[in-house]
C-alpha cells in the first residue's frame, strides 16, 4: 500500500511538472525557468548567458 501512495505522489509531481512546462512553451517561453526571467539575449539554444559582475 505504501508503494502505491508514494508512486501516486511521483506522478503527480512529474505530470505537474509537464503541465507547466507545456503550459510555458505554449506561451512562448523560450528559457523556461530562466533566472532573468526569459528576457536574455543570448540567442543560444544551450541556454542564457551568465551576467558577468
Amino acid at each position: 500500500m505504501e508503494n502505491f501512495i508514494i508512486l501516486a505522489i511521483v506522478a503527480v509531481i512529474v505530470a505537474l511538472a509537464a503541465r507547466y512546462i507545456y503550459k510555458a512553451k505554449k506561451k512562448g517561453a523560450k528559457c523556461i525557468g530562466c533566472p532573468d526571467g526569459c528576457s536574455c539575449s543570448c540567442g543560444k539554444s544551450g541556454g542564457c548567458s551568465q551576467k558577468q559582475t
